[in-house]
């Protein structure tokens, strides 16, 4: 089976930026792209109000993937599936041996239907890494990539991801660790980002050498500045729930839904051990 990336739709304007920005993944990875429409209760309301069948909201769903399939020039297919979108979601992606699953959200507030107001549970519920994109379109390849590194053992589980995009992106990573008062955490994040860019020197991993200069405040606030200020394509971060790191706290969703519409890829502590996809292969560290 090709190797895929998942695109959950509900037809709404920022499912169909996801799935165009999945589309300019797929041609540089040689992926095939899936659409996935999850029938939910509100679903079936809705086709029934509107005296329309599944095979109706099939064809919608197979006429809008041939569309991109011949916009794109990518390899596309659809899945038109019943049951929790939850469960929905990381069952195909599993199944399917997703890359990434690329999820459009209309954000915290406003109107919402598949993964507006889920977008967090959606991205706790899968197993493979999740890009959060908005409205604002993919310009290019991820060239530059903002690598937020703290004190938490599960922040360096994105590093096998990093590292398998920068590969096939040719990206630069961008360190940006967190300021810490108290003296040892303060040490151990140096140790960590010595320890980093050795793996990344190691691997031939192009990263900047120039790491922010610290300062206290809303960390969150300031890796977005720092991404925005440096043009970066790409926020990665751990999301998740573990011993020690939280499932999401407000930092997370600062990220997430930021205003600058920078795409964010979240990924589960402890669940990604191996990435593969176009040249690039890595096992964990």
């Amino acid at each position: 089976m090709k190797e895929t990336i998942l695109v959950p739709t509900d037809f709404s304007e920022v499912c169909n930026n996801a799935f165009n920005h999945a589309c300019d993944l797929a041609k540089d990875l040689d992926l095939k792209v899936v659409a996935l429409h999850v029938i939910t209760k509100e679903t079936k309301s809705y086709l029934d109000k509107q005296k329309l069948s599944n095979d109706s909201l099939e064809k919608r769903l197979a006429d809008y993937v041939n569309g991109k399939k011949a916009e794109f020039e990518v390899d596309t297919d659809y899945v038109l599936i019943e049951g929790s979108i939850f469960d929905v979601i990381s069952n195909v992606s599993q199944e399917m041996k997703s890359a990434f699953v690329v999820l459009g959200t209309h954000g915290k507030v406003g109107f919402q239907r598949l993964t507006g107001s889920y977008a967090l549970k959606v991205i706790n519920s899968t197993e493979v890494p999740t890009i959060v994109v908005q409205k604002k379109p993919l310009e290019g390849a991820y060239k530059k990539i903002v690598f937020p590194i703290s004190a938490f053992a599960e922040d360096r589980q994105k590093l096998n991801v990093a590292m398998a995009i920068a590969h096939a992106f040719d990206a630069t990573i961008h360190l940006f660790p967190k300021y810490e008062t108290d003296k040892y955490a303060k040490k151990k994040i140096l140790g960590i980002v010595k320890q980093v860019q050795s793996i990344f020197d190691e691997h031939k991993i192009k990263y900047s050498k120039n790491i922010p200069e610290e300062s206290a405040g809303n960390y969150s606030k300031q890796v977005i500045d720092y991404a925005v200020v440096n043009n970066a394509d790409l926020i990665m971060i751990v999301t998740g729930s573990s011993a020690t790191l939280p499932m999401f706290d407000t930092g997370d969703e600062q990220i997430i839904f930021n205003s600058s519409q920078i795409p964010a890829m979240c990924i589960n502590p402890a669940r990604v051990k191996k990435v593969s996809f176009g040249s690039g292969s890595w096992s964990g560290f």
